[in-house]
């Protein structure tokens, strides 16, 4: 009965480096889903709670199709954050949503939040203003930003103490942004990629214009612009709707941890263009390192079986030795 289960030790070892498989298109990058940081239908366990996302504001989650932040209807705010922090070094957030409505005028958008702060309902697009980290904004309304064609994604480093300039749609404060027209009410899922790499560089890509398309809105080098993420950082969005409204909803939210097995330098090149954002970068780890660690994992797995192996033998023999003394 031993050796069945050591097979089965064996193989539950093998399944647990399965999803470090799943590589880009370059093989010596690999991801590992977290699922503290992810979202999919139904979106709740069992008991009508989620494990690790907080909901707030006007949000509803409708187990079977969507996330939805805010209704079409006036003056809402809604918001999710996961429970606990993001703490990988490099990461990527594949969010997919939909904002659609029943009017010819539409507002005011949501965000995608990486933050010191969490779950704190305010007047930027649904969540506090003065944050601290990275907010992304989907602006689908526009204020007051001559030249500037809506719907308009930008990314905001607030430091704790500047206020989004809201009369200006956050004019004053982009760090990177791009004009989406199509991006509300499309035809196909739309989507948001968001990749980080540690010290080196951001990078967001959207797909609207046609499935399976990507259009790359921005791409940052951190030695040129300040990418403070803090090191604790919780994962939320936010929406908000004033006198005019939509629906804002989240279909899916998939987190994945980055890393690479090759020791490369991490992230793309520097100066290289918008295809270099899906070379994925790479994270200074050892090859020999990762599999020195699995291997003295097996070592002991199986040192340890053999101990039992060993164990049941000798009580065996002794018994065996008890039964002839007696006679």
């Amino acid at each position: 009965m031993l050796l069945p289960r050591l097979s089965s030790l064996l193989g539950l070892v093998g399944l647990a480096t399965v999803p470090l498989a799943n590589a880009y298109d370059d093989s010596n990058i690999k991801s590992i889903p977290l699922r503290t940081h992810s979202l999919s239908p139904p979106y709740l366990d069992s008991d009508f709670q989620s494990r690790w996302f907080d909901f707030g504001g006007d949000t509803i989650v409708r187990a079977d199709q969507y996330i939805r932040l805010t209704s079409d209807r006036p003056s809402q705010q809604g918001w999710a954050f996961s429970r606990v922090p993001l703490t990988a070094t490099n990461w990527e957030i594949e969010l997919e949503f939909k904002i659609h409505g029943e009017g010819n005028l539409h507002g005011d958008g949501f965000a995608l939040w990486l933050t010191k702060e969490r779950a704190k309902q305010g007047p930027v697009f649904g969540s506090t203003d003065n944050f601290e980290g990275l907010g992304i904004f989907f602006d689908t309304y526009k204020n007051n930003r001559p030249g500037t064609s809506f719907p308009f994604v930008m990314a905001m480093m607030g430091d704790g103490k500047t206020s989004y300039d809201q009369a200006h749609d956050g004019k004053a404060n982009q760090l990177a942004g791009c004009s989406a027209r199509g991006l509300r009410g499309a035809s196909i899922p739309t989507k948001a990629r968001l990749t980080y790499f540690h010290d080196r560089s951001l990078t967001l890509e959207l797909q609207y214009k046609s499935e399976d398309s990507w259009t790359n809105c921005f791409e940052l080098n951190a030695e040129e612009t300040n990418i403070a993420i803090p090191s604790v950082a919780y994962l939320g969005l936010s929406a908000e709707t004033g006198e005019l409204s939509d629906n804002h909803d989240i279909i899916s939210l998939k987190t994945q941890n980055l890393y690479s097995v090759g020791g490369g330098p991490a992230g793309p090149a520097r100066g290289g263009s918008s295809s270099a954002a899906k070379d994925r970068g790479t994270v200074k780890t050892s090859k020999n390192k990762e599999s020195g660690g699995w291997g003295w994992f097996l070592f002991k797995a199986v040192m340890f079986v053999f101990a039992l192996v060993g164990g049941y033998f000798g009580w065996t023999a002794y018994r065996a030795k008890q039964r002839y003394n007696r006679f």
